[in-house]
């Protein structure tokens, strides 16, 4: 694509994103403003004496205009701040940039897994399955993956940790101090989303394999690795990475269960603390970098998606 063409694209997809942003922005901001009751009050408890609790929101600013309190929160994200915890009086950048790195460490090793399984699987079943062959494997093959995918994130977490940590002993139950303790929350975010692009790979190839510029390298007695790798597969690559980028969005979203389930010490268990003790701005601020995450990955997939595939109507819109 020229640069004529580059400039109208990258004016909309900054567009959306910013737009996007800032609605999760707002949203974030209105979220402890809409929640019934004074947060300040339940965070401190009910007990909590009222030159205390009015001192807190004072030092919070919740005594300000709803426009000032907008406009401060505003300032203080593009300083990088998201406020004070409620409970610790830690500032919110401060407890996001500890745990944020466990939570991005297990999501990306997770999505590397997936797309490692995934893809080798989707194409020996599309090659093997060519044509209406071998009936018996593909209905095994949907079968299975079928089942695979539409189970919980958290309900794989607690059948792996009963079968293969409680009963067999195999690996521990919780954190992330050994290496062994990193298999059982990939393998509880990794094993469902594998299911699903297994399967839009092998769908993907098979109607690739169908069309003509295939036949006409089968016809000039190509190698068949060359016509399937370097021919088909590059042809299949959209909807794979289209889904790919999704389920890394959905992977970073489905931490929260699973590291709850592992004592896992990421953003996940965090902002489920949070929640219980009623810590609204650290929610607040967690929520807030978890949407930037989702929207980010998107904005990454649809630029990657217009590089490698020119005749992509993402463009065209």
């Amino acid at each position: 694509m020229t640069a004529a063409g580059w400039a109208p694209f990258a004016r909309r997809r900054a567009l959306r994103f910013l737009t996007s942003l800032w609605v999760l922005v707002t949203a974030a901001f209105l979220m402890i403003h809409l929640i019934p009751g004074d947060p300040v009050r339940e965070s401190l408890g009910l007990s909590a004496p009222p030159d205390l609790v009015a001192a807190r929101r004072a030092a919070l600013g919740l005594d300000d205009p709803l426009p000032v309190q907008y406009w401060h929160y505003l300032e203080g994200l593009f300083r990088g701040e998201f406020g004070t915890s409620l409970i610790s009086g830690t500032p919110v950048a401060s407890l996001i940039g500890d745990r944020l790195p466990a939570t991005v460490q297990l999501a990306v090793l997770a999505f590397l897994v997936v797309v490692v399984v995934a893809v080798p699987v989707g194409v020996v079943m599309a090659i093997l399955t060519r044509g209406g062959r071998r009936r018996g494997g593909e209905l095994a093959f949907t079968s299975t993956s079928v089942v695979l995918a539409a189970i919980p994130e958290f309900l794989l977490a607690v059948g792996l940790v009963s079968l293969l940590a409680v009963q067999l002993g195999l690996f521990p139950v919780a954190g992330n101090d050994a290496a062994g303790s990193w298999v059982l929350p990939v393998l509880a975010l990794a094993i469902g989303p594998a299911a699903v692009l297994a399967r839009i790979v092998r769908v993907e190839l098979l109607s690739v394999l169908g069309n003509d510029f295939v036949r006409t390298a089968r016809a000039k007695r190509l190698p068949s690795r060359l016509v399937y790798v370097r021919h088909a597969l590059p042809n299949a690559v959209t909807a794979t990475l289209t889904l790919g980028g999704m389920m890394l969005a959905a992977l970073v979203a489905g931490t929260v269960l699973v590291e709850n389930v592992f004592a896992w010490p990421g953003l996940g268990s965090t902002i489920v603390g949070s929640i219980q003790q009623k810590d609204y701005p650290a929610v607040q601020g967690i929520v807030l970098v978890y949407g930037a995450g989702v929207l980010l990955v998107n904005l990454v997939v649809d630029v990657a998606l217009a590089l490698l595939d020119p005749r992509s109507t993402i463009r065209e819109a």
